[in-house]
């Protein structure tokens, strides 16, 4: 969290890159607002977002509803859910990302989402969902 009004005004004026919108992909995207250099990370957040692991015996104690939203927003494996720290009533725009193997971002080792060529103004921010 930013502890200044500085800060906070130099995030905004050099860190916020996108915005939602309909997806001609699927659904909703996330779009660039203004130009994305290479190598950008386009989606840097001033709140930490990490995970809270949990079993998907645990996710199955949960109501219906709520087991839809972590099948459709949250990341998971064979092993474990992936439920962010955050909660489920607050946004990351990364996962409205959508898929295509041609990706103009990709998410490093270190979880960080980095731009892997220049992307234009109103261009849609796409991953390759595939994991290598």
């Amino acid at each position: 969290m930013p502890k200044t009004k500085k800060q906070l005004f130099e995030h905004l004026s050099q860190g916020v890159y996108c915005h939602l919108g309909v997806s001609a992909v699927h659904g909703i995207g996330v779009f660039a607002i203004r130009a994305i250099p290479k190598g950008v990370e386009p989606l840097r957040s001033l709140i930490r977002f990490d995970d809270i692991k949990f079993t998907h015996k645990e996710i199955k104690k949960l109501p219906p509803g709520v087991r839809r939203e972590i099948k459709m927003f949250c990341y998971y494996d064979d092993e474990y859910v992936h439920i962010p720290r955050i909660g489920l009533n607050a946004a990351n725009l990364s996962v409205y990302l959508n898929h295509s193997k041609t990706p103009n971002v990709k998410f490093k080792k270190n979880g960080e989402l980095v731009s892997l060529r220049a992307i234009k103004k109103g261009e849609e921010l796409l991953m390759d969902y595939d994991i290598e």
